[in-house]
């Protein structure tokens, strides 16, 4: 079973966390929380063509050191002495998910909102001014948890690589492969990357224990510190609306509105996350019940294909996206399929036309699309 933890810090210059009782998750695996999304982008990752050469290459030549030197000089490190309330939220993110060595953070000057788990050899959690300041105590230490559920699931290393990548686009001439190959790559970076972040979601969940908290940080991260003007269904709906919205060409854009992005449409986390938090697995994991790191070595391989391919299976069934509906057409081999083919992308917008006639060869009567 989990462990009960009582969590009430005086704070300098911060209102305390009101004390309360969260589960602690002893050896747990990170298997617990990632996504199915997660896991099946990673794989697909890792079997591109190419891969394998970048990755041995930055590896072997990135500039790790550099890199912690850079957020030393250039960064406040996270302490008892420096942003003390971060430093206790940090701790207690790593006793709950039971990591053992407690990655080193930073606060980085920067307006823009943002949080990041970057590093070769060993994580480092880096966040904005811009996401310190726009956060209350409950909204960051959910934050925090996201992060920590990144080190805990090895993604560090993954999002550097993306990080130099995209950033040295221009200046990759040294890698033994074309351009396309590495755009190939980093797109397939990206896929991953997004999907990685449902589960750091679902890992700050299981650090903050406040659904409402980590609604409320997505909240703001899409739309500022109002809060008072935002409501937590409403935006939901947006995400519903976002999926079901539109026709066939709608989801094509969407398709090309996300391969530039690193993360997910806020509205479409949030709802992820709290379809997960309403799920049995996730009121599994609170009473006890999840996957430990020492079982990990005795996985399937194929358990994990599997899952991930129901996962694929049941959300193309249930989505309401046009082109998902258009998926499950084709593999159904539903009857009215060529109607809506000869009736062009409006054809996937409505239902198709009820006792739709029948043509009679030779009568000329019927459809005359």
């Amino acid at each position: 079973m989990g462990e009960d933890m009582s969590d009430g810090h005086e704070h300098n210059g911060h209102e305390n966390v009101p004390s309360r009782q969260r589960r602690r998750f002893p050896e747990i695996s990170s298997r617990a929380y990632e996504h199915p999304a997660d896991r099946s982008a990673l794989v697909a990752l890792r079997k591109l063509s190419g891969f394998d050469t970048v990755f041995k290459a930055l590896s072997g030549l990135l500039p790790e050191r550099s890199l912690r030197l850079l957020f030393l000089s250039d960064s406040v490190r996270v302490s008892d002495q420096q942003f003390a309330h971060l430093n206790d939220m940090l701790r207690d993110a790593c006793y709950i998910l039971d990591l053992e060595k407690v990655p080193p953070m930073y606060v980085n000057q920067d307006p823009v909102p943002n949080a990041m788990c970057i590093g070769l050899d060993e994580p480092i959690i880096v966040v904005t001014t811009g996401l310190v300041e726009l956060l209350d105590e409950e909204e960051m230490r959910a934050v925090v948890g996201h992060e920590v559920g990144h080190a805990l699931s090895g993604h560090s290393v993954y999002r550097t690589i993306l990080l130099f990548l995209t950033s040295l686009a221009v200046r990759v001439a040294w890698i033994p492969l074309g351009n396309i190959a590495i755009m190939a790559i980093v797109t397939a970076l990206r896929e991953w990357f997004r999907k990685s972040e449902l589960s750091a979601d679902r890992a700050g969940l299981l650090v903050g224990q406040d659904l409402q908290a980590s609604m409320r940080g997505l909240m703001k991260l899409a739309g500022g510190h109002h809060l008072h003007q935002m409501n937590v269904d409403a935006f939901l709906k947006q995400a519903e609306e976002y999926e079901a919205g539109g026709d066939l060409r709608d989801s094509v854009l969407k398709i090309l509105n996300v391969l530039p992005r690193s993360h997910p449409f806020t509205t479409v986390r949030a709802a992820e996350l709290k379809k997960w938090a309403e799920s049995r697995d996730h009121q599994r994991i609170m009473d006890g019940h999840y996957p430990r790191r020492t079982e990990d070595k005795d996985t399937s391989v194929t358990d994990s294909f599997r899952d991930s391919a129901s996962h694929y299976a049941d959300h193309v069934k249930s989505s309401k996206d046009p082109l998902m509906k258009l998926v499950t057409d084709i593999a159904g081999g539903a009857g009215d399929l060529g109607s809506r083919v000869r009736r062009g992308f409006g054809g996937f917008t409505s239902a198709p036309p009820k006792d739709e006639p029948r043509r009679e060869d030779g009568d000329g009567q019927g459809s005359g699309n």
